[in-house]
């Protein structure tokens, strides 16, 4: 088990922990409570996800670039409804903010 990526808060991590689990990639967000001791320990206490199977590390990389340019307002998208779970996903946003689904291509 290594780290893959340490995220800017628990949102964020949780996210691609959710993309990353429906391409059956296993990841386990460590450090997400540390958050509270602010001020105690030094600065870089962000939640980060760590990948289990280092097989996965390539295809886990590459979902993370996208992840990290599209999915964070780096693409514009209409408002849409996600094929995945239904719900109705606001203009300017990536992923389904429900399950993590990506905007349909």
């Amino acid at each position: 088990m290594r780290p893959l990526y340490q995220a800017g808060d628990r949102i964020e991590a949780q996210l691609l922990h959710d993309l990353l689990d429906r391409h059956l990639i296993r990841t386990v967000i460590l450090g997400d409570a540390l958050a509270g001791a602010a001020g105690e320990l030094p600065l870089d206490i962000h939640p980060t996800l760590w990948l289990i199977d280092d097989d996965d590390r390539e295809r886990a990389e590459a979902i993370l670039a996208r992840f990290l340019r599209e999915g964070l307002g780096g693409h514009p998208t209409p408002a849409w409804t996600c094929p995945h779970c239904g719900e109705q996903v606001e203009a300017g946003f990536a992923l389904c903010w429900n399950c993590a689904t990506p905007y349909p291509e």
